[in-house]
């Protein structure tokens, strides 16, 4: 992280760190990725830009409302915690690119975008309640899950997207939320936060995103029916994620983990079978 000096520069980095850049530019690959395999063409930058905005929108509203917590728990990595840009700045932005979201999901078409905008909603209500309470993978279920059917509704006559597809989705969304938490024990434990991952524990979380990784990746290979790099890629993440429950030593690098194994995963489906997006 670069050692800025106070000023407006190093708010803009806090303010761009804030939008949990990482995955939100990863939610953007996969989204986009996916888009272009099954056909949606220069559309596809459309999608994009509404993607990237809700994904920001989501992660500044994540450390506005996290904020108190944050600071309670020392989180320097958090750029609000830490003092790098003001909550009321990143609340602001939040709410703004929120309200901006709306017009830009339309653009890909009304039944594609009402779908992102469930999206994008189902994680707000997962940062303004469901993070604290036994719900909290919901969200991840229903927003994940909404991938394929988001980019199944932009196509010409709106074909529904393999189940196969959405079920895979919807394991990595899922694993997501079971991986970013095994990084975060000490802070979770000092700021009282208790999701489902809190609840079973860092070593059963650990377990369950990979089971969960080890479930798409059989998805995903039905969904090709059994392509060999849909095989393969498979074989590589299951193995992957039979590492990190094995090895405590790289938990604090699962979430990390995780999205390079679900862009091994994407990488694999638009390769071997991108135009099979749709059951059709």
């Amino acid at each position: 992280m670069p050692n800025l000096p106070a000023g407006p520069g190093r708010a803009l980095w806090g303010l761009i760190r804030a939008t949990h850049a990482l995955p939100t530019l990863a939610v953007t690959a996969f989204f986009t990725a996916t888009a272009l395999a099954a056909g949606l063409g220069p559309r596809s930058a459309l999608l994009a830009l509404a993607v990237i905005v809700g994904q920001s929108s989501i992660g500044w509203a994540n450390d506005y409302l996290d904020a108190p917590l944050d600071r309670a728990a020392g989180r320097t990595d958090k750029p609000v915690a830490s003092g790098d840009v003001r909550r009321g700045t990143v609340g602001a932005c939040a709410a703004a690119a929120l309200v901006a979201d709306v017009p830009l999901s339309l653009l890909i078409g009304w039944r594609a975008g009402a779908a992102h905008l469930v999206a994008v909603g189902s994680a707000w209500l997962y940062d303004l309640r469901l993070k604290h309470t036994l719900l909290s993978a919901l969200p991840y279920v229903v927003s994940f899950g909404l991938v394929p059917v988001i980019v199944a509704a932009a196509l010409p006559g709106h074909p529904r997207p393999q189940l196969a597809l959405v079920a895979a989705a919807a394991a990595c969304g899922v694993a997501a939320h079971f991986a970013n938490t095994l990084g975060d024990v000490d802070a979770d434990t000092a700021t009282g936060v208790r999701g489902l991952p809190q609840r079973v524990g860092p070593d059963h979380s650990a377990v369950v995103a990979a089971a969960l990784i080890a479930v798409a990746a059989g998805c995903l290979v039905v969904a090709t029916d059994a392509a060999p790099l849909a095989i393969a890629a498979g074989v590589v993440d299951t193995a992957a994620a039979a590492v990190v429950v094995a090895r405590g030593g790289a938990r604090d690098r699962a979430f990390t983990l995780l999205i390079v194994g679900v862009a091994v995963l994407v990488a694999a489906f638009v390769v071997s079978g991108g135009d099979r997006l749709t059951a059709g």
